[in-house]
């Protein structure tokens, strides 16, 4: 079993905050792969369902982003879980708007989410890092994390949320590397030879296995299919609001 886990802050002011994108991507994996309905536990959200035939428990804590791992804490006890079982979806300065990367452990940058986890749960959980840019300053962080994704996002975000529901079962095998590489492969535009593509992805992610799969005609479908679910996501979201 795994356990994933979406940081964010609860309630409709926060639903569309850069800081809340863990708790988007929790949303399109339970949208994508049919979860039960969310329901309150571990002072959070939870929803169970099962991705690639693995049992997986979807959290988004409700105790504010800086007592996150309280909640994490809860559900890893009750379900006996191991540090390794759990992924933890984050919003990251670091990394540039639409990329994403995927490490386990490390330092928490300053995100008090992933202090709060590390505190109380451990440092050794899977994180898969949502790049939202840096507004360019230190004293601009805290209203750029708390504020609206622009409307300029929009598509590059509803795509990689999109693009991390369909590749979460390599999560759920446990093999994160061959994760970030398909969710890599997926971003990028399609070629016309097959192959370019390949290399810009490798180029673009941490070292991970070689992927098997051809790309070319088949990526150039599935960016289509992406287009059509994006469309669907945002529409969704606009009716919940």
């Amino acid at each position: 079993m795994k356990l994933f886990v979406g940081l964010g802050n609860p309630g409709a002011g926060y639903a569309r905050h850069r800081h809340n994108v863990g708790f988007m991507a929790l949303d399109a994996i339970a949208t994508r792969h049919g979860f039960g309905p969310w329901r309150r536990k571990f002072s959070g959200l939870t929803s169970d369902g099962a991705i690639d035939g693995v049992k997986v428990a979807l959290l988004k804590p409700e105790t504010f982003m800086n007592d996150s791992g309280r909640a994490v804490g809860d559900a890893v006890r009750f379900h006996k879980l191991e540090i390794g079982d759990v992924v933890v979806f984050h919003d990251e300065l670091d990394l540039a708007p639409g990329k994403l990367r995927v490490k386990t452990g490390g330092g928490n940058a300053g995100h008090n989410g992933l202090r709060s986890i590390t505190a109380l749960v451990g440092n050794e959980t899977r994180r898969v890092r949502i790049g939202i840019g840096h507004p360019g300053a230190k004293e601009l962080v805290h209203a750029y994390v708390l504020h609206d994704f622009a409307k300029v996002d929009h598509a590059w975000l509803g795509l990689l949320l999109d693009v991390i529901a369909e590749h979460a079962g390599r999560l759920a095998d446990g093999d994160a590397e061959r994760f970030q590489t398909d969710c890599a492969r997926a971003l990028q535009p399609a070629p016309a030879d097959g192959k370019a593509g390949v290399a810009r992805a490798k180029a673009d992610v941490e070292p991970a296995k070689p992927a098997r799969h051809p790309a070319g005609e088949r990526a150039g479908k599935q960016q289509s299919a992406i287009a059509d679910n994006l469309k669907k996501w945002m529409a969704a979201r606009r009716r919940d609001d």
